[in-house]
């Protein structure tokens, strides 16, 4: 007897499922998310009980567990591996996301090239042949004897083929792409990836070993398919920049085993995808000099003080609201700093015009360059340029006071190791840097936004 299926709406946000079509999510929220799928409605056969016969599972004394960084696998990718925590934990599920062409095939084909020297990899697709991943991996360089590729979509297939292979890593490309033949839904849509995925990372869990997942964005740029998806793995990382810039940055926003928001920064080349050693020289390259409204901010990403140019352009406007722009930094803290400036510094900005734009593609989250922020708009206005050797950092308040941040020593260390010869920094932070070993380093203290006019000139 063929198993009873019934139509359901899935929102494809959250997951969550109705029996009806309903406008908003009534769990998430979210409008228009609801999406019909068919769902098979199979009940138990009569005069069974649930659990009767079922082997026992296998239990672990935790303090006979190893632990430790000795079982992280060390990709010979530094920054992979930073991002990851030290390297990769056997048995984790990481899935890797970005827009499309951003690199993500490419980055996790170069991984194999170090990896295939000790590990036998499994590359399945979903997306592309043999031959065109072939092609792929001439151009970036991987000729390993221990990676071995296949085009599937068959979840019952992949399962039975990695139990037949035992690779010792296996890498899905991607996994919207994958469908389980049972459930009448198409690719891609939520009870597919959801079903899809805990086959995968159950057999990733049993056999501890180490699985990456491609996952697609939609529109918004949030990964495809539920919610629930990147709860149910152990790392999410996403591919960010901008196509016509050659910087990619790859930033964890999850991970069990390591610090969240860390951040790997690689160049796209025509050999894929090359690591940048110094992040902070490279944003910097191309600096013009002696023009007004360029700043340079020292910004925390993860464990590592990253210095990035920060340029404003101001100019009055010809509409009654003035336009805002924001391009690697948040548009609503802009819209604050702008009114802290006017209502606590004195800056007449509410008839201009004001562009921000962070050079490299990079996207400061840090609150510490509120500063710096604050700088390239006032130096602009006032078309009076910053000092080139002068670097700077700091939180700017509602008050206008200029607030301490994290890792004071780190970001101080990293602008001298640059040539910054002078930093702008919190006043109450002075007292938390030692010098030793830094000759000719100028610190300037501020407490508000209003002795920034004396700084820029």
């Amino acid at each position: 007897m063929p198993p009873k299926t019934k139509k359901i709406f899935v929102c494809t946000q959250c997951g969550y499922e109705s029996a009806k079509w309903v406008g908003k999510c009534p769990d998430c929220g979210q409008w228009n998310s609801m999406s019909e799928e068919i769902k098979l409605s199979e009940a138990p056969s009569k005069g069974t009980t649930a659990g009767i016969g079922a082997a026992p599972i296998a239990i672990h004394r935790l303090n006979q567990l190893e632990s430790g960084d000795e079982i992280r696998i060390v990709t010979g990718i530094e920054e992979i591996d930073r991002v990851l925590g030290g390297g990769i934990v056997p048995g984790s599920v990481v899935l890797v996301s970005g827009d499309p062409g951003i690199g993500k095939s490419t980055i996790l084909l170069q991984l194999c090239n170090p990896l295939g020297e000790f590990m036998k990899i499994l590359y399945i697709s979903g997306e592309e042949s043999v031959r065109q991943i072939k092609l792929r991996a001439i151009r970036v360089g991987v000729n390993s004897d221990n990676l071995y590729i296949c085009c599937a979509t068959d979840i019952d297939t992949i399962v039975e083929t990695i139990e037949a292979e035992n690779p010792q890593l296996v890498i899905i490309d991607s996994i919207q792409t994958m469908n389980l033949t049972s459930l009448p839904s198409s690719p891609g849509s939520v009870t597919q990836i959801k079903e899809c995925s805990a086959r995968l990372i159950q057999l990733a869990k049993q056999r501890e070993m180490p699985l990456f997942l491609v996952g697609h964005v939609n529109k918004d740029g949030a990964i495809a398919g539920p919610k629930v998806l990147e709860h149910m793995v152990d790392t999410v990382l996403y591919f960010e920049g901008e196509r016509h810039l050659p910087y990619r940055i790859l930033r964890a926003v999850k991970n069990r085993y390591g610090s969240t928001n860390e951040i790997g920064v690689f160049e796209m080349m025509d050999s894929g995808l090359g690591q940048v050693e110094n992040p902070s020289l490279a944003l910097l390259s191309g600096r013009p000099s002696g023009v007004s409204g360029s700043c340079v901010a020292c910004v925390m990403e993860g464990s590592r003080p990253i210095l990035s140019e920060v340029q404003a352009l101001v100019s009055k406007s010809s509409f009654s609201v003035p336009k805002r722009t924001a391009t690697g930094y948040d548009f609503n803290r802009v819209s604050m700093l702008l009114a802290v400036l006017e209502k606590r510094g004195g800056f007449p900005f509410s008839s201009l015009d004001a562009y921000i734009n962070v050079v490299g593609g990079l996207r400061l989250a840090d609150p510490a360059a509120d500063l710096a922020v604050a700088l390239s708009l006032i130096s602009n206005m006032l078309d009076k340029p910053i000092d080139e050797s002068l670097a700077v950092f700091g939180e700017l308040g509602l008050a206008g006071e200029v607030r301490s941040v994290s890792h004071i020593q780190k970001r101080v260390s990293e602008c001298y190791r640059l040539g910054f010869k002078r930093i702008l920094l919190p006043k109450q932070s002075l007292k938390q840097i030692s010098c030793d070993g830094l000759p000719g380093l100028e610190l300037i203290g501020i407490r508000s936004i209003s002795e920034a006019r004396t700084i820029i000139g």
